[in-house]
């Protein structure tokens, strides 16, 4: 015993000037007759234009990235990982001098085991802390205040690891890639916490 087909429900003409109501023909059927799809084809024509521009950004992204040398994910990961190093320490001064949370100038991400001399670890959240622009880019680091705060912060045992660890650094371009997204969310919880805590 064969069942009918479910008769499609009547629908109302998408052209504003017509509406008339009309059974569709087949799937996906807007408009009523011939003449309202030619008053109707402008609109089409835009959303069309419109998804043809936003699969055009995607595949232009997607080459983009197909072409990104490595150095370029690196460069990106290390921002976003510096970034989330001073939310972290938002309410700390600097790492190697007196200057309290409050100093109004530029605050950067200070290693203390440098990238050129041990890149196996620029991603490593004890070897970065927050710093003043002056400690950083003038006194490489004030290294000589640095390691005893840096004790204080995270103990003796962690620093002696930190100068003592040697490794080959292998961040491949996937592993970059994950560093980036994870430390972007892990950005954005920060901020949404000190945020709350400011109002």
């Amino acid at each position: 015993m064969s069942l009918s087909a479910k008769q499609p429900r009547p629908k109302k003409c998408r052209v504003a000037e017509c509406g008339a109501s009309f059974v569709p023909a087949r799937l996906g059927q807007a408009v009523c007759s011939p003449a309202c799809a030619i008053l109707d084809a402008p609109k089409n024509l835009e959303k069309a234009r419109k998804a043809l521009a936003d699969v055009g950004r995607k595949e232009l992204q997607a080459a983009k990235e197909r072409i990104k040398p490595k150095g370029q994910y690196m460069k990106e990961a290390q921002a976003v990982i510096n970034r989330y190093v001073r939310l972290r320490d938002a309410r700390l001064g600097c790492i190697s001098c007196d200057k309290s949370a409050s100093w109004p100038g530029q605050w950067h991400c200070s290693h203390f085991r440098s990238v050129g001399a041990a890149p196996h670890l620029r991603f490593n959240l004890w070897n970065m802390n927050r710093s003043c622009s002056v400690c950083n880019n003038h006194l490489s680091g004030n290294i000589g205040a640095y390691k005893p705060a840096l004790v204080e912060k995270i103990g003796q045992a962690k620093v002696d690891w930190l100068e003592s660890h040697h490794a080959r650094a292998g961040h491949d371009i996937e592993y970059l890639k994950r560093l980036k997204r994870i430390f972007s969310k892990k950005c954005r919880i920060l901020e949404g916490r000190l945020s709350c805590n400011a109002a």
